[in-house]
């Protein structure tokens, strides 16, 4: 029914544009956090690998590991630096970072186990652990005698791999290949353990150095074997993360201390639980970092403090942890 004059009884509803829905800000979020917490993962998991498989093999916490990865990261500075100077390509520094990794194994490793550590074999291990911690204590000094006190800059491998388009995020390419080189360094870790003739050693020596030395086994050689890459895996993780952080003295103390807590959370001894610890120890950092920076530095001791409470051995428990 219309009114006088014409004009209608009800104005006419306006008319709801339909535009063109961009993505939920959430789910960029979450990419971020996800993206952010392998890249923190992958470099955790080899620096841990290392860790875990010197506990295997000679059963030792080695609290020194993270000035192998100091060193590795110094002599990464270095390495780069040098290419730089040749007037190397920009992508040989990718080489130079593991030639550095290289370096540092062949030099320290040998002087650390030959000199110092087969000296301690079958003591307590309260010992043991004193004897690592002094061996850190001497390399922070070492390195600041070396390369001094002020912070060293890696960048030119940084921004060598451009960077990658995830939806409406951009992320740094490099991050991508540290993600790379976790799934190829623990591939291959696996794949020499497993399938190769000295890896079945090492493993036999892991279940019992006794019964392998009776079969003929130079346990020795074994232990200095694992040693070395052990030491090697810290110097790589701290080579290749070189280029993301102030390479400085003090940065093998939070190294150390993160380390522990994946092997904790993953299970001392265990390749699987240095792989599952070092995701969760990630993802929980970089959740903490995006959603609650205040509870950084806590997330990953309230992550590891839930684990034990249901795990006391860590999510792979030692009997499974000694098959590797």
């Amino acid at each position: 029914m219309a009114r006088r004059g014409g004009a209608p009884s009800r104005p006419p509803r306006p008319r709801r544009s339909r535009r063109r829905t961009e993505p939920e800000p959430q789910i960029n979020e979450l990419l971020t956090i996800l993206v952010d917490g392998l890249t923190y993962a992958s470099w955790l998991f080899i620096v841990s690998l290392g860790l875990t498989l010197v506990f295997g093999v000679l059963k030792i916490l080695n609290i020194a590991h993270g000035s192998f990865y100091a060193l590795g990261a110094y002599a990464a500075a270095s390495f780069v630096g040098w290419a730089g100077a040749m007037k190397w390509a920009p992508a040989w520094s990718i080489v130079a970072m593991l030639l550095a990794a290289v370096a540092v194994a062949a030099v320290v490793a040998p002087l650390t186990e030959r000199a110092l550590l087969r000296f301690f074999y079958g003591r307590d291990e309260v010992l043991l652990v004193l004897v690592t911690y002094a061996m850190f204590l001497i390399m922070e000094d070492v390195t600041k005698l070396i390369w001094g006190a002020n912070p060293y800059y890696v960048s030119e491998p940084y921004g060598l791999l451009g960077n990658v388009h995830l939806g409406q995020q951009t992320y740094v390419g490099y991050d991508f290949l540290l993600v790379a080189l976790a799934f190829v360094v623990g591939a291959l870790v696996w794949w020499g353990l497993n399938r190769t003739r000295q890896g079945k050693i090492v493993l036999a020596v892991i279940h019992s150095a006794e019964v392998a030395s009776s079969m003929g086994v130079n346990v020795s050689r074994v232990y200095m074997l694992a040693f070395s890459i052990g030491i090697f895996l810290a110097a790589l993780g701290g080579a290749f993360t070189a280029p993301m952080i102030s390479v400085q003295p003090g940065v093998s103390v939070g190294v150390i201390i993160v380390s522990f807590a994946v092997v904790i959370i993953g299970g001392l001894g265990s390749i699987p639980g240095a792989a599952v610890g070092a995701l969760i120890v990630g993802l929980a950092r970089s959740l903490a970092v995006h959603t609650a920076p205040v509870a950084e530095l806590f997330s990953i001791y309230i992550v590891m403090a839930f684990v034990l409470m249901f795990r006391p051995e860590g999510l792979f428990q030692r009997t499974q942890a000694r098959k590797i």
